[in-house]
């Protein structure tokens, strides 16, 4: 599945085009290195996502195409 598709997905973002725009800033990382939207997201990959002042990292553990809203926090767990 495509990076931005995934942070979408996974609510990690709330839209897809600002997910886009994001990657295509250089704010999102994949195992410490810079990636584009269309990265291909595998199990086992640490996301780091700095938009402002917040940043965020986490291990993906599932990924899925369709997750329910209550279901979307189990296709990563946060890194510390």
């Amino acid at each position: 599945m495509r990076l931005d598709k995934y942070l979408k997905v996974s609510r990690l973002i709330k839209r897809r085009t600002i997910a886009n725009e994001a990657c295509d800033a250089g704010k999102v990382s994949v195992n410490g290195k810079e990636a584009r939207a269309s990265y291909d997201v595998k199990v086992g990959d640490v996301i780091e996502i700095t938009l402002g002042s917040r940043s965020v990292k986490v291990k993906v553990t599932a990924v899925k195409e369709v997750v329910r809203k209550e279901e979307a926090d189990t296709m990563y767990e946060a890194v510390v």
